[in-house]
This record gives C-alpha cells, sequence and structure tokens, in this order.
C-alpha cells in the first residue's frame, strides 16, 4: 500500500461525513419548515410573532386618535 491510498481514503471519508452532515441539515431544516407551516395552518402561532391586535386595541394607535 502506498502513502497515497492513506491520503486519498482519508479525504473521502472526510467528504463524505461534510456531505451528510450538510444533507442531514438541509433536510432536516425542510423538515421543521414544514412542521412549522403545519402549526401556523392549524393557528398556532410562535411567541416571538408580533401579537395580533385590531388598531383599537392597540394603545399607541388608540392614543394618537
Amino acid at each position: 500500500m502506498s502513502h497515497a491510498f492513506y491520503v486519498y481514503s482519508s479525504y473521502l471519508v472526510a467528504l463524505a461525513i461534510t456531505a451528510i452532515a450538510i444533507l442531514w441539515t438541509w433536510a432536516d431544516g425542510r423538515a421543521r419548515q414544514r412542521e412549522l407551516a403545519e402549526l401556523e395552518a392549524a393557528g398556532v402561532r410562535r411567541r416571538s410573532a408580533a401579537p395580533r391586535t385590531s388598531p383599537v386595541e392597540n394603545p399607541k394607535e388608540a392614543a394618537s386618535e
């Protein structure tokens, strides 16, 4: 066996692990986006989202009238 065999095989293993990590992250992101869309369609809102208020309920807009 030559030195090149070990070098190329280590590059191949590193490339395979990197590709698997990228694909896994991409697939998981798509799954989370799909779950989020299903929850939002069901009426569940994120806590970080701005609350839905009418202009009368918003004190800043009510004070300016």
